[in-house]
């Protein structure tokens, strides 16, 4: 999307942006209209389905909170499978099953990423109800989370979990193009929970928080944990500039980190899902590259040796967790409804 729309869609006022409003009703009546059609023909999902989704464009923070999920249902005993879109995957031949010694190309970014971290079954194709069945079929899993896919209707769900950037909120609460939803704000009033990734003063009720924290900087080569001592080293002997790339959704959340970390770094954007050439990477000899475990799974064959990505992991508040649980708990099997 063009940065001077994006620019428009987290300002208070949308200004200009308002000459296309005929065009935002036209938008939503069609949304609308396409709802009524999927849900009409809903595939039911025969174990419980969650959906962590959002409902503006951009990053937000879904896959750290999947990854969380997965972790943490796991832990109680449940068989988790994921099933992802899988946008930018150059293949055609979906359902697809993603391993982690995959082709990042023919895989997708996040989908890989996830699967890496948490060796979770994972199934990428744009029809999400296709990728459910297959996951189902090749696969013992009692639970399913769809990372993304709030608005694949047709994908029945038990719970719905919408998630918001705290800093950027919902932007000029507009939909698309005048505004980033892809849903008016009145859809949050029906999901089963927001989680605001992020801090924010007040949390409106019944919203819940997290918070993306530290798990350290990796080689991109190697996978090579560094500790806190030895990265500084590197930053502080690096004799070039730090140059820091970002091709997520929302770019600003990493570079935000860095100056957390009192990190001065040349600033390179790319589109989300964007795939890198080595090209991209020819800094002058001695710099150090820093970029997000997203983009690292892209560039582990290409990327200079000084290159190191970011690990961060959500944050979960308990209470939320146990409120997550028990309606899992109280979901029946479709056989009982």
């Amino acid at each position: 999307m063009n940065l001077f729309f994006t620019g428009q869609w987290y300002r208070k006022k949308a200004t200009w942006a308002l000459l296309l409003w005929p065009v935002e009703w036209l938008f939503r009546a069609l949304a609308a209209l396409a709802k009524r059609g999927n849900m009409a023909y809903q595939w039911q999902p025969p174990c419980p389905l969650i959906v962590v989704g959002n409902i503006s464009v951009g990053g937000t923070g879904k896959s750290p909170l999947t990854i969380a999920l997965i972790e943490q249902l796991s832990q109680r005993g449940y068989k988790v499978g994921v099933v992802s879109r899988g946008y930018g995957a150059v293949r055609r031949d979906f359902p697809f099953q993603v391993h982690s010694t995959d082709n990042p190309d023919q895989a997708a970014d996040e989908p890989l990423m996830i699967v890496k971290r948490t060796n979770v079954k994972l199934v990428i194709d744009p029809n999400r109800v296709s990728a459910c069945e297959y996951l189902l079929a090749h696969n013992q899993c009692d639970l399913i989370i769809s990372d993304d896919g709030l608005q694949h209707y047709k994908m029945g769900r038990d719970i719905e979990i919408a998630v918001i950037d705290a800093t950027r909120g919902l932007g000029n609460g507009h939909c698309l193009p005048v505004g980033p939803l892809r849903e008016p704000p009145k859809r949050l009033n029906t999901v089963d929970f927001v989680m605001l990734n992020g801090i924010t003063e007040p949390i409106p009720p019944g919203y819940h928080c997290m918070q993306l924290a530290v798990d350290g900087w990796y080689g991109v080569s190697d996978n090579h944990s560094v500790s806190a001592e030895e990265f500084k080293q590197i930053s502080d002997s690096a004799s070039g500039k730090i140059h820091a790339i970002a091709g997520i959704g929302n770019p600003q959340r990493f570079y935000s980190s860095l100056q957390a970390m009192q990190l001065e770094v040349q600033e390179h954007s790319f589109a989300d899902h964007y795939q890198y050439c080595s090209a991209d990477f020819e800094f002058v000899e001695g710099s150090l590259i820093l970029m997000t475990e997203k983009d690292a799974v892209k560039c582990r064959d290409i990327v200079p040796n000084n290159s190191y990505y970011l690990k961060v992991s959500a944050i979960l508040e308990p209470q939320f967790i146990e409120q997550l649980c028990t309606k899992l708990s109280n979901i029946k099997a479709p056989q009982e409804k």
